[in-house]
């Protein structure tokens, strides 16, 4: 059941990418406000991990696919504890840990460097047939953005998936409908995305409002029931989503909000 504490967090989550991307005056906080429900389902609902044992071996995994969207990341990992919550300001400045994408050698409790659009979901494919070959029952999650879609290793890792059927394998797909050049059917259009995957061999799971918890739950929960394929996940979600000036505008894939807008945009969440 998706509880009130859950919902806070999402929100939580939200305030913290706008922080973060205000202090590194950069940043994308359009696809990270789109994937911050999925973030804190998977982080403090779905996923086996524990930030006091970051390199557990049977652990789940998780891999930012689409890792310009690494704001959201970073908040979901230091609200679960990872880190404290007053690094996100170091975001993007020099030293810091917490670069633009992710860096699994700088920060705890992220399973893959990113960033490189379309690579992700190979390694995951990896990370799960390792799960395979050892053994091992940990899962693999994979967020990919829908205009990463557009590379054609996305769908070389999604073949390898589904002939190896890697039912330990959870593909997220961030359906916004925008990338950084406007509306993602316009500039080289992916859909149907669900009956590519299906033709892939992965079993398909639609949530038609991929910011609303209450939509995703069942979804992951159909997800873990399922067994002989890998599972993708599409997520309907809306850019920007929770912010009012940025909801559904392509040009804040990639713009840091100033000093007004910010304050706007944390009375707006409240």
């Amino acid at each position: 059941m998706i509880t009130d504490e859950l919902k806070k967090t999402a929100t939580e989550i939200r305030k913290n990418i706008l922080i973060a991307t205000h202090a590194a005056k950069s940043g994308h906080p359009g696809g990270s406000l789109s994937a911050a429900d999925i973030f804190a389902y998977l982080y403090f609902e779905e996923m086996n991990i524990d930030p006091e044992n970051p390199d557990d071996p049977d652990r789940d995994r998780f891999v930012l696919s689409k890792g310009h969207t690494a704001p959201g990341l970073y908040s979901a990992l230091a609200l679960r504890g990872y880190f404290p919550v007053e690094d996100l300001k170091t975001l993007r400045h020099i030293g810091s840990p917490l670069q633009g994408h992710p860096a699994m050698d700088h920060v705890k409790g992220v399973d893959m460097s990113s960033g490189s659009l379309g690579q992700g979901l190979s390694v995951a494919c990896g990370m799960a047939m390792a799960a395979k070959l050892s053994g091992k029952t940990y899962r693999t999650y994979c967020l990919v953005g829908d205009g990463e879609l557009q590379e054609g290793q996305i769908w070389e890792a999604a073949m390898f998936a589904g002939s190896r059927k890697l039912d330990n394998l959870v593909v997220i797909v961030d359906n916004n409908d925008l990338q950084i050049d406007g509306r993602v059917g316009d500039i080289c259009s992916p859909y149907p995305i669900d009956e590519k995957f299906k033709a892939f061999g992965f079993f398909v799971i639609k949530v038609r409002d991929g910011n609303d918890l209450e939509q995703l739950e069942p979804a992951f929960e159909e997800a873990a029931s399922l067994k002989g394929k890998p599972t993708v996940i599409i997520c309907r979600t809306v850019k920007g989503k929770g912010v009012s000036f940025m909801e559904d505008q392509a040009g804040w894939h990639g713009k840091a909000p100033n000093d007004e807008q910010l304050a706007q945009a944390l009375a707006e969440l409240g």
